[in-house]
């Protein structure tokens, strides 16, 4: 755990962060931990109050959740919970880790990894490191679920924007927003590029919520760690969704370069260039083309 940092954001919210350093990889040879991960950087949340924890997401691997259940019996922590933020591998590798908490999903998470638990286990779903065991939720919602964690009242979100099986935390005496993978910094990464349309409603209904401070699964650690990011991170999501959308009908728009693109959010600090993003919007052209 040479490069996980524990950054400390806010009174009861503690990231786990490990990628974004130059040369640093997880393991040799082609990966979805490096490829989606690492070299974005990453972060698992924590929420606590009264020797109480929310996990949410439990990382890219059973050592990092370990790591965090070991840090978390440091502190005191006695009752964790954990909730999934959505299914791709690099928020449910750890799960084997907190065997023995309620994990919590939403309904659809839920039936993607049990569609999926044979290859997930046997590194055959999108290729190593394989995922055995993996632990499946034992708790499902849909729409949204009220939470009580010692002092805290959160309330679970579900959304469908990156993937249709978005959850997301909400605190409203707090304005704090985990956000999972529904918003990053610099870009969002494109799943599913036939929802855009669901994905921009419920990018509206967050926007609504009127956070103060959003907590992305891949952003800046700099920032996630003086106080997460502020509301303008949600229009930057939308305004780039559009631009893709336009891009399908626009070839000059397509040749762009991506700080071009987004050149307005980036101005308004809304969101920041980090190179490795040029990957990922080239990944997301290529999705929204169809290629």
């Amino acid at each position: 755990m040479k490069h996980l940092r524990i950054l400390e954001c806010a009174p009861g919210v503690i990231a786990y962060y490990d990628g974004r350093v130059p040369d640093y990889r997880f393991m040799p040879g082609p990966n979805w931990v490096d490829d989606g991960a690492i070299s974005l950087g990453i972060a698992s949340y924590v929420l606590e109050s009264e020797n109480k924890a929310l996990v949410y997401d439990t990382h890219v691997s059973v050592e990092h959740a370990k790591f965090i259940r070991a840090d978390l019996a440091r502190r005191g922590i006695t009752e964790i919970t954990v909730l999934l933020s959505h299914w791709h591998l690099d928020h449910v590798a750890g799960t084997e880790a907190f065997a023995g908490c309620e994990i919590i999903s939403t309904r659809k998470t839920s039936q993607h990894l049990s569609a999926h638990k044979a290859g997930i286990e046997d590194g055959s779903f999108h290729g190593p490191p394989a995922i055995k065991p993996l632990i499946l939720p034992t708790r499902t919602f849909e729409g949204e679920m009220e939470f009580t964690l010692g002092r805290r009242k959160l309330k679970f979100i579900e959304a469908n924007i990156h993937s249709d099986d978005a959850a997301l935390v909400w605190c409203a005496e707090e304005g704090l927003l985990l956000a999972g993978d529904t918003m990053e910094d610099t870009v969002t990464y494109v799943g599913e590029p036939e929802h855009f349309e669901t994905h921009l409603r419920d990018l509206d209904r967050l926007w609504a919520l009127n956070p103060q401070f959003i907590f992305p699964n891949h952003g800046d650690p700099e920032i996630i760690a003086v106080g997460g990011y502020g509301k303008g991170l949600i229009k930057a999501q939308g305004q780039y969704i559009r631009t893709l959308m336009r891009c399908r009908t626009d070839a000059a728009l397509r040749a762009k370069p991506l700080h071009e693109l987004i050149a307005g959010p980036l101005e308004m600090g809304w969101v920041n260039y980090f190179a490795p993003y040029e990957e990922v919007h080239a990944q997301n052209l290529r999705r929204v083309l169809g290629n």
